[in-house]
């Protein structure tokens, strides 16, 4: 398939820059499978297709302040995105580097009033960085680092993405970016769903480059998903085979839970527990072994998740899906609206 089979136009002004006013405030639109039926509601709105016996999906990951900025002992400004490897060793850090030429040795790069790191090996916009010994790296970065926003989010990181840009269930370190379907849910709703009898189940998907490199093949088949790192407990799996033993549905809230569910199941549907990395790439066509339900975000074209939701609910309708928020005015990305998908 042609990556231009998934572009679509969409006006800068639609790129939502901010958040709601208030968390859970966003439009959703909703799309049938089986009948290629458009509905346009709210997200409050998604109590009345969710029913009791269905099960909610979650990734629980945090995301890091794992954008730094500093400068060369020359001057010159750097910025670096860290990609943390989560391979149960920590301590593994390569970046995505800004400014900077071709490291063959190192160099010294300052950080804040006091904070030295070197920056090693740098080839090709990427490179290694080594923190200072005493300090474990994570404490360091909710000091001097910055909320990794979306380069389509034309602005720095502010007090309110501190908050905004991570979930209300957000508590294990380790993304670079955001489980943006997860943004959507407020305290207060979970609740309300646990009362009317629709569990919550939370994995851990850390999201790295893997989520948001670009398709630069000619042909979507040659790219290769870059493995993030993915936990997924026995008692999620337990859930995951109660709610469908009783018939209930299984629904995703997001890309990254999707994918991390996909790669954890046999031929059969059938979940394991256990830790491990997962590149798996879902495009057309797709036989899905685990979730009957996706809520997500609007995506951006020609991007490997845009493809996923192709997937999941077919590639006209979708791109159909697309048209129609366009024309209504949907608010894109991150920071945008959700969808349903049943």
């Amino acid at each position: 398939m042609k990556i231009e089979e998934f572009d679509y136009n969409l006006p800068r002004s639609l790129i939502a820059q901010y958040p709601s006013a208030r968390r859970g405030e966003s439009r959703l639109m909703v799309l049938n499978r089986s009948q290629g039926v458009i509905e346009h509601r709210h997200f409050v709105d998604l109590l009345d297709y969710l029913r009791s016996g269905d099960l909610l999906v979650m990734n629980n990951s945090r995301v890091l302040p794992a954008r730094l900025i500093g400068n060369k002992e020359t001057g010159g400004k750097v910025e670096i995105l860290l990609v943390p490897t989560w391979n149960g060793a920590k301590g593994q850090w390569e970046g995505l580097v800004k400014n900077v030429g071709k490291v063959e040795n190192k160099i010294r790069i300052r950080l804040g009033q006091e904070t030295y790191v070197d920056l090693m090996e740098v080839k090709g916009g990427r490179g290694k960085i080594v923190f200072p010994k005493g300090k474990q790296v994570e404490d360091l970065l909710w000091e001097i680092g910055h909320i990794p926003l979306p380069p389509y989010i034309k602005r720095g990181d502010e007090p309110l993405d501190w908050e905004r840009y991570q979930t209300v269930i957000a508590e294990k370190d380790g993304s670079i970016a955001a489980p943006t379907a997860g943004l959507h849910f407020t305290q207060s709703m979970l609740q309300i769903l646990n009362e009317k009898g629709i569990k919550i189940a939370t994995i851990t998907l850390h999201i790295g480059t893997g989520t948001f490199t670009p398709v630069k093949s000619k042909t979507i088949e040659e790219h290769r998903m870059e493995k993030e790192w993915v936990e997924i407990t026995e008692e999620v799996v337990k859930e995951i085979e109660k709610t469908k033993g009783q018939g209930g549905r299984v629904i995703a809230v997001g890309t990254t839970t999707t994918r991390a569910l996909e790669s954890f199941a046999d031929q059969e549907g059938r979940v394991k527990s256990g830790k491990g990395n997962a590149g798996l790439f879902i495009y057309p066509p797709y036989r899905f072994k685990v979730i009957d339900g996706l809520i997500t975000n609007f995506h951006l074209p020609k991007s490997t998740l845009i493809m996923l939701v192709s997937a999941f609910a077919g590639k006209d309708f979708v791109l159909r899906a697309y048209q129609e928020a366009v024309k209504k005015k949907y608010r894109f990305y991150s920071y945008g609206d959700a969808m349903l998908i049943l």
